[in-house]
């Protein structure tokens, strides 16, 4: 897969999304993750880090506007053709660059380039719209998650 999906020039920059390369951009994309979850919106207490971080076939992604690291979103494999996305993290002063858009998408080609079909995730409900517009469809009715309300949603490819 190109490093690049989509990369385009704007007002806001260039964007682009690629899987971390090295130890060095993995710690960023932690560090990009724990900043937004843990100390910006309070959803875990110390780190945001499960089992899916340490298994090798999880994809870590990160998005960058003009080569700076401004978002992440990590995804894996589940059961046969069917991968999950979440972790999907864009930092404060990059909201409006554009990046989150070109991550989800980076995520869904990335997944359908390793066999994948379907890709569920749950995301903060206030983020529905954004993941319509993305071509996602909501599933049921929004729940409580970590004290705040999340949608599951879908995408087949």
């Amino acid at each position: 897969m190109k490093d690049v999906l989509p990369s385009r020039s704007s007002s806001t920059g260039t964007r682009t999304c690629r899987p971390v390369r090295d130890t060095d951009e993995l710690a960023v994309h932690h560090r990009i993750r724990r900043h937004v979850f843990v100390e910006e919106q309070g959803l875990f207490p110390d780190d945001d880090r499960d089992v899916h971080d340490d298994d090798p076939a999880t994809v870590h992604v990160l998005g960058l506007v003009d080569g700076q690291p401004a978002g992440t979103v990590r995804l894996y494999p589940l059961a046969g053709e069917l991968w999950k996305g979440d972790r999907l993290a864009v930092l404060a002063e990059q909201r409006h660059s554009g990046i989150g858009g070109p991550l989800v998408r980076f995520a869904v080609a990335t997944a359908a380039e390793r066999g994948g079909r379907r890709m569920d995730a749950t995301v903060q409900a206030v983020n529905t719209a954004f993941f319509v517009g993305l071509g996602w469809t909501p599933v049921g009715e929004p729940v409580e998650h970590l004290g705040v309300p999340h949608q599951a949603m879908t995408i087949g490819f």
